[in-house]
């Protein structure tokens, strides 16, 4: 059952979204930047208050670096629209679980970005949740 709604081409969009960033991480890393952004959409917090949508979640303002290049707008394609699907679908994984941050540092993961403290990192990118006290509703969100 979605923890978002999701028309099919929200899912051809979130899925297009997770091959541009995180293609090289393989398949577990794009479920991650899925969380992360279905994460967004319903933490309703920081950065993140009153989007709703996958299509405001993607082209929020400075949200995402794939947008402004062109592998984002090639077609979606079936193996990342069904992570697309699980993400939707509120399939979550460590340390993405209840991440609003994520980013590919040249080297070690700073502790802190955002001002919230890094969780963990996948391969080449660095989880970071918010604390309780700057978005309690993303850890009540499942």
């Amino acid at each position: 059952m979605a923890v978002v709604k999701a028309r099919e081409a929200d899912i051809n969009m979130l899925a297009r979204l997770l091959r541009a960033e995180a293609e090289g991480e393989g398949q577990q890393g794009m479920l991650m930047v899925g969380n992360v952004g279905i994460n967004r959409i319903r933490a309703n917090c920081s950065d993140f208050k009153g989007i709703r949508t996958i299509p405001q979640m993607i082209h929020q303002p400075h949200a995402f670096e794939a947008v402004t290049h062109g592998y984002f707008y090639q077609a979606a394609r079936e193996k990342e629209k069904s992570l697309a699907r699980r993400a939707v679908n509120g399939h979550r994984l460590w340390p993405a679980k209840f991440s609003l941050w994520y980013f590919r540092p040249t080297g070690d993961c700073p502790a802190t970005w955002y001002d919230q403290p890094f969780v963990g990192r996948h391969k080449l990118h660095c989880f970071y949740e918010p604390t309780a006290a700057e978005c309690e509703n993303v850890y009540n969100t499942f």
